[in-house]
């Protein structure tokens, strides 16, 4: 009997995501050969929260009990008010990335999200409006791969009235987010304030604003091609993707350094940079080069070294010694998923990945260990092992970035941050293998 398909609906129990979901276990359902987790993320923001979980649970119930595939994940996320992202930014998150550590978990690589022709409008107008690029204003895509999950949006081209409809048509049980009504956040005051004048004035607006997403998501494949051509042109490294050769791209024209580095670091973090770091960047890193310093942006997780710009997702206290941090500790990973090392401040992320993983025989029985010196990392294959100093000098990995705890199986170096998987341990390709990223708390 071949195993069973899992996917996965992110469920908040608002309209949407139940039709999503309610749309998903019927057609699971009749085909007989899938499984669906519904994936609900408790963010703590409302009082209502734990009612709203409540509810998640009795439909996921009735369902089941109805002999339909569906079975409720469910976890608690802590949204931080004292970083500068908004508190929405934050929850999105926060939420992004709890519901990628279920999926993986509950062994779904595929999460479909509920969000609508509406919803695609809304965010290409916010974007405009924040003075968003060409990625911006594309809008959200029809699918991408994040996390180490797939993330589809298979009702993009389907307006909301539709999706009322179907709502309507099989009675089904929704809650309602008292915050949709708060105007503080931007969304809801396009939404509440400016949608209506806006429709009354073009009907067609929705789908227009949609259409124009579309064309632009078009583009990007293309503009992405011309930046990735012009980073090789600056003698970036793909097998170094976080650093990106500063004297060569500060020659650049302002406008190019902008758009070259707006593709970079997308490209490395998986994030945008707003108009106003793009600008400052474009100008503080050619005036630090020209004094030969060193600089550090720790809002955007950037820093400059030895000539060479760098993303780091280890944050600004990462520059800061190991003192009160825990130095060796055994460890069993038997499956993807986070895992939690509170000693070091942060937790290991583990996914699948294809090629240039670690088998998961050598993670049964490790451990993690603090850099003690005189370690020694191969780099790549046919490579010579070198002391680990060296590699990080040689490859201008800078001070912050060299934190974090080393994973070793016995005597033998498994992998290093900054660095990755040793290769004289590397998984031989097509055989199961695990990605490893360190991911610490922050300040």
């Amino acid at each position: 009997m071949s195993p069973r398909a899992c996917v996965a609906v992110a469920y908040s129990g608002g309209r949407d995501s139940t039709a999503l979901l309610h749309a998903t276990v019927r057609e699971a359902h009749a085909r007989g050969d899938t499984d669906v987790l519904a994936l609900h993320v408790h963010h703590g923001l409302s009082p209502h929260a734990d009612a709203w979980l409540a509810h998640a649970k009795q439909l996921c119930d009735a369902w089941a009990a109805q002999g339909w595939p569906v079975r409720l994940c469910h976890t608690k996320v802590v949204v931080s008010h004292e970083t500068g992202d908004s508190l929405e930014a934050q929850a999105r998150q926060a939420r992004y990335a709890a519901l990628a550590d279920m999926a993986m978990s509950e062994g779904a690589d595929v999460v479909l999200l509920a969000h609508h022709q509406r919803d695609q409008a809304e965010t290409l107008l916010l974007q405009a409006l924040r003075g968003g690029g060409v990625a911006g204003l594309a809008a959200m895509p029809i699918e991408a791969r994040r996390h180490g999950v797939r993330w589809l949006r298979p009702w993009l081209s389907h307006s909301r009235e539709a999706i009322e409809a179907y709502v309507a048509q099989h009675a089904l049980p929704f809650i309602e987010d008292d915050s949709n009504a708060d105007t503080r956040f931007a969304r809801n005051r396009l939404r509440l304030e400016v949608w209506p004048a806006l429709l009354a004035a073009f009907p067609q607006a929705e789908a227009s604003l949609a259409a124009s997403a579309q064309h632009l998501a078009d583009a990007l494949p293309a503009l992405t091609r011309a930046g990735r051509q012009s980073l090789a042109d600056l003698g970036w490294l793909p097998e170094a993707p976080a650093h990106l050769p500063a004297q060569a791209w500060s020659e650049l024209p302002e406008s190019d350094r902008r758009e070259v580095l707006r593709h970079w670091y997308r490209e490395v973090s998986g994030l945008g940079l707003s108009a106003s770091w793009l600008r400052r960047l474009a100008r503080e890193v050619p005036a630090v080069l020209a004094r030969a310093g060193h600089a550090h942006w720790a809002p955007v997780q950037l820093g400059l070294y030895r000539g060479v710009l760098s993303w780091s997702p280890v944050g600004e206290w990462a520059g800061s010694a190991q003192e009160g941090f825990a130095t060796s500790g055994s460890l069993c990973i038997d499956a993807p998923g986070l895992i939690a090392l509170p000693g070091w401040r942060g937790h290991l992320r583990v996914s699948p990945i294809a090629s240039g993983g670690l088998s998961p025989a050598w993670l049964a029985d490790a451990r993690v260990q603090a850099r003690e010196g005189g370690e020694s990392f191969q780099l790549g294959a046919g490579r010579p092992a070198r002391a680990l100093k060296k590699q990080f000098q040689d490859l201008g990995v800078p001070a912050w970035a060299r934190q974090g705890p080393l994973l070793w199986a016995g005597d033998r170096l498994l992998w290093v941050p900054g660095l990755g998987v040793d290769a004289r341990v590397m998984a031989e390709p097509g055989a199961e293998q695990w990605a490893l990223e360190w991911v610490p708390e922050g300040p």
